[in-house]
């Protein structure tokens, strides 16, 4: 059996699509707003502040390496404040190599790794409101040697760079997840993994799906007191348990309809679902279509796109 986080991350499929070096001096800021994109920062040297909407602001150093699944908002800047016969913060200039902002000549007060990534699971929004809205991890050897071959990628222009900061930056992603699993975490499946009685519950989650599971049940599973595990749960993870199981058989759901494995009864089964009608309510109430029209829409999509890809490659 996988463990919960493994399975996440493999329906998720995450894959870096897009970075750029950036560095900044003296007063400078940058504001992003692009909604559910998935950002991610590796701080090569010097220190920057971040402030994602909902999150008190962080100052990053050296090393770091910040992840927000998806992002619906957030700044960046340096740590020196603007002044009123200072620089323009907003100023930015190209330079082979690097985006510059704020002061144009002289060292950089710092210089990051930035980008986006793309999760190819059509479930990405459900499946990244099970993960941390934002991931933070800092002093952890294994993640700082993957940082640093991403740096020392970045910096040198070799056959193949991209392809291999590409690589990188997916294993980097995957061991971030794991290396903040613990209570400094925001609300999500990590945190909730860090939480030895909680975890015991998610597992039995995810191992049994088609149980029909109760909030009792999986207090019992937890050794925790119904009232407790309840709330103990929806505060760690941020949803309430019954709430977590829905999303993840819908997950399972989706991914099952779409490698076509088995008929709408036997998948209905095996997320936990009595009868074909009862699975079928459900989910068209989360998903928005019936099990049947999904599985078509998403054969159809599959076609498309391999169809335009082999025009592509002719």
């Amino acid at each position: 059996m996988q463990d919960p986080l493994t399975q996440v991350v493999t329906l998720l499929q995450p894959a870096a699509q897009f970075s750029k070096v950036v560095s900044g001096a003296r007063a400078w800021h940058v504001r992003r707003s692009e909604a559910g994109r998935p950002f991610y920062c590796v701080i090569l040297e010097g220190s920057c502040r971040l402030e994602v909407d909902g999150h008190e602001a962080v100052v990053l150093l050296a090393n770091d390496f910040v992840l927000v699944p998806s992002a619906h908002g957030f700044t960046m800047s340096g740590l020196e404040p603007p002044t009123p016969d200072g620089v323009d913060p907003s100023t930015v200039s190209v330079r082979p190599g690097e985006t510059r902002h704020g002061e144009q000549s002289g060292p950089p007060d710092v210089r990051l790794l930035v980008g986006y990534c793309v999760f190819g699971s059509p479930d990405a929004v459900m499946l990244t409101a099970l993960l941390p809205q934002l991931v933070h991890v800092r002093g952890e050897h294994r993640l700082a040697t993957l940082v640093q071959l991403v740096v020392d990628e970045s910096r040198e222009e070799r056959p193949a760079r991209e392809v291999i900061l590409a690589r990188l930056l997916e294993v980097l992603f995957i061991e971030a997840l794991r290396s903040t699993a613990g209570t400094a975490a925001s609300a999500g499946l990590l945190r909730g993994l860090a939480d030895a009685r909680l975890a015991v519950a998610i597992r039995q989650m995810h191992d049994s799906p088609a149980h029909p599971w109760t909030v009792g049940q999986l207090a019992a599973e937890a050794a925790l007191s119904r009232s407790t595990f309840f709330e103990r749960f929806s505060r760690a993870v941020g949803v309430s348990p019954m709430e977590y199981l829905l999303a993840w058989r819908m997950a399972m759901a989706k991914s099952l309809l779409r490698r076509q494995e088995a008929g709408i009864a036997e998948i209905a089964q095996r997320v936990g679902y009595s009868s074909a009608s009862t699975f079928n309510v459900a989910f068209t109430r989360h998903v928005g279509s019936p099990p049947g029209r999904y599985a078509r829409e998403q054969t159809k999509a599959l076609a498309v796109g391999e169809a335009s890809g082999a025009l592509a490659g002719s």
